[in-house]
């Protein structure tokens, strides 16, 4: 009888002790999960990579727990793939267009999209040619045999680049020189490796690679739209809050000294 018992005692304290086990380990993972950190995915045009990482990891400083992912790429792609349905929370364009182009769609979060940076358009060449530009109609000498942009229809920065061809009539003159890269990145990549022997890009791009890549013209504003960089929450997120506070942080005072930084200009208030 007194085995019997002890052993009831025993099994009772096993019993016990398990689900002691349990509890203490249901408790760790709902605090565990309930410390999971708020994930915010950015798609941002490609020129934006540079000040973009450091502006996000700013914000995850200030929002201890959130995380921050970026999706760089060409501006028209990344809208396409919003369109299609990618689960983004945040959209940084290089063009009105994209971002009207997803506004159109009723992908745009309301009163969240906002205008928060400038940018130029520049010619440059490789850092050690020896070929002489001193003017954009110089990109119709023989020995100029290739100059790369971003792709017209998908690239910002290549739009720009036709747009600022066809205003000094070099389009038609030099389209069989140019070399069409997927986004502006790419065709600061092809000039870097002297692989071609000019290329318009950013002036933020071509800062970039100072070592590499010489600026030899800044583009007049008036020869192609404005550069301006809109910003928007997409509608549907999961995490409007953080959403809204990224973009708010992004056109702060810390976020636009950031910007500033890397070469882009604070936007007009008109804009």
């Amino acid at each position: 009888m007194c085995r019997k018992l002890s052993r009831l005692v025993y099994v009772r304290k096993c019993v016990l002790a398990l689900g002691c086990l349990i509890g203490i380990f249901w408790v760790v993972e709902i605090r565990a999960q309930s410390t999971l950190p708020h994930e915010i995915t950015i798609s941002a045009a490609i020129s934006l990579k540079n000040a973009f990482e450091e502006i996000g990891k700013t914000f995850m400083e200030k929002h201890p727990g959130t995380k921050v992912l970026f999706n760089f790429g060409a501006s028209g792609d990344l809208a396409r793939q919003i369109e299609a349905r990618a689960p983004v929370d945040v959209f940084a364009s290089a063009a009105q267009k994209d971002m009207d182009h997803i506004g159109q769609k009723g992908l745009v979060a309301a009163n969240s999209r906002k205008i928060f940076a400038r940018n130029v358009l520049v010619l440059i060449k490789p850092a050690h040619s020896i070929i002489p530009f001193r003017a954009l109609t110089d990109l119709k000498k023989e020995e100029v045999k290739k100059v790369a942009i971003g792709n017209p229809k998908t690239v910002p920065a290549g739009m720009y680049a036709e747009e600022a061809l066809r205003h000094f009539n070099l389009w038609d003159v030099i389209k069989h020189k140019l070399i069409f890269a997927e986004n502006v990145r790419q065709a600061l990549d092809y000039v870097a490796r002297d692989e071609v022997d000019a290329g318009l890009v950013y002036s933020t791009d071509a800062m970039a690679r100072p070592k590499e890549v010489e600026v030899v013209i800044k583009l007049p504003e008036t020869s192609h739209q404005p550069i301006v960089y809109p910003i928007g929450v997409i509608k549907g997120t999961k995490v409007e809050t953080l959403s809204r506070a990224f973009v708010d942080f992004v056109i702060s005072t810390e976020g636009q000294r950031i910007l500033n930084q890397y070469g882009f200009m604070t936007a007009r208030p008109s804009m």
